[in-house]
């Protein structure tokens, strides 16, 4: 589709320009850390050839659960800017990696440190805060990405941010954001569209990762395979569900890409309620390679089972 089609020539043309003027001194190439793949694509599609990326995370890896190695330290150590979710997603290891980076450019608070989290109305925010609870988060449910609506809103956020911290660039940024709304909002009336039978149908998610996809589709979430958020769950529980489900039929168990199958598949079995694997960011199936195919995929799947 044509809105896979990035405005990446003014970008190669003053790249090339500035090579002839040897002009690609210190801070040409904007030094990007993205703490989510979702977010490294944004930037790339925001910046261009103007920023290297570094993905500190892929598709198949739980966000919660990362390693503070040293080969993300020295990431960090020489970025010009973090671009994470934010919302406590990252907690368990980009806090170390900030404070051991020695990079004060990048510190909460200033220029260099952006959370995409801050520029969208958060879900799941929770009444009361007791790990009781299971794993949940204080600024509510991190899991913005699965919401085109959502990335259209950090878009806006991180084209600012990337023209604060590179203002020599400004115009490229703007020039690149202006061109990504456009093919995203076309993008994203295409989905609209494309989705409209998925509106109501009843689901069952494996982890509670799912509410911002579920409230801009219409999907309904019978219970989840978790009993807690980040809690795996004991055969009763899942017995439990079973019962559940005869009572609220569901059309489908969702899961993202990077979860343990076993229990959604243990439940299809038994249940006969196919399973469907989301890419839930790029990178989490084959055509899931930017952020048009995520969406793409994410829509083609579900409808899969919505007969």
């Amino acid at each position: 589709m044509n809105h896979r089609t990035s405005n990446g020539t003014l970008g190669r043309t003053l790249v090339a320009g500035c090579a002839l003027l040897a002009c690609a001194g210190p801070g040409w190439a904007l030094k990007v850390f993205a703490c989510e793949p979702e977010w490294a694509a944004l930037t790339r599609e925001l910046a261009g050839e103007q920023a290297t990326i570094y993905t500190a995370t892929n598709a198949l890896q739980d966000p919660h659960m990362v390693q503070a190695r040293p080969s993300l330290m020295a990431a960090v150590r020489n970025a010009d800017l973090l671009v994470c979710t934010g919302a406590e997603l990252e907690a368990g290891w980009l806090p170390v990696l900030l404070r051991q980076s020695g990079n004060p450019n990048v510190q909460p608070g200033k220029p260099g440190f952006f959370e995409a989290a801050r520029s969208v109305k958060m879900l799941d925010v929770p009444t009361r805060l007791d790990r009781a609870d299971g794993d949940v988060h204080a600024a509510g449910n991190p899991h913005i990405q699965t919401d085109p609506r959502n990335i259209a809103a950090v878009a806006q956020a991180l084209g600012k941010r990337l023209a604060e911290v590179d203002a020599a660039q400004a115009p490229v940024y703007q020039k690149r954001l202006s061109d990504f709304n456009a093919r995203w909002t076309q993008a994203m009336q295409q989905w609209h569209a494309k989705a409209a039978p998925l509106k109501g149908m009843p689901i069952v998610v494996q982890h509670k990762g799912f509410p911002y996809l579920e409230n801009w589709l219409g999907l309904k979430e019978v219970t989840a395979l978790e009993p807690l958020p980040g809690v795996e769950p004991s055969s009763a529980h899942l017995s439990g569900v079973i019962q559940l489900l005869q009572q609220q039929p569901a059309k489908a168990v969702i899961r993202a890409a990077y979860n343990d199958g076993r229990s959604s598949q243990w439940l299809a079995e038994r249940s006969h309620v196919p399973v469907v694997v989301l890419p839930f960011t790029v990178g989490g199936s084959e055509r899931a390679k930017d952020l048009f195919g995520l969406f793409d995929d994410t829509i083609d799947q579900l409808l899969k089972v919505a007969h």
